[in-house]
């Protein structure tokens, strides 16, 4: 049985810049407004990461800080209609 790569149509390989174009249409968005939107979703998560770790060594600091970022980006990705 062949196995296809998602990134193929019809045996032919899909143009490279595909890769940069279909996600971001397919949510409404332009390369630049997704990446925009990403980069600060990653940044807001590694934030909450780290709150989450200093709350492991201390639990009395960072208490409900990586939980409420978390709720924040949820909403954010709802929002989207994603």
């Amino acid at each position: 049985m062949q196995q296809t790569d998602k990134h193929q149509t019809r045996g032919r390989p899909q143009p490279f810049a595909a890769l940069f174009t279909d996600h971001p249409a397919s949510v409404n968005e332009s390369y630049l407004e997704h990446m925009r939107f990403a980069l600060g979703f990653g940044f807001w998560l590694g934030v909450a990461a780290l709150a989450a770790l200093v709350h492991a060594v201390v639990p009395g600091l960072c208490q409900t800080t990586a939980s409420r970022i978390i709720r924040k980006l949820h909403a954010r990705i709802d929002g989207r209609g994603a």
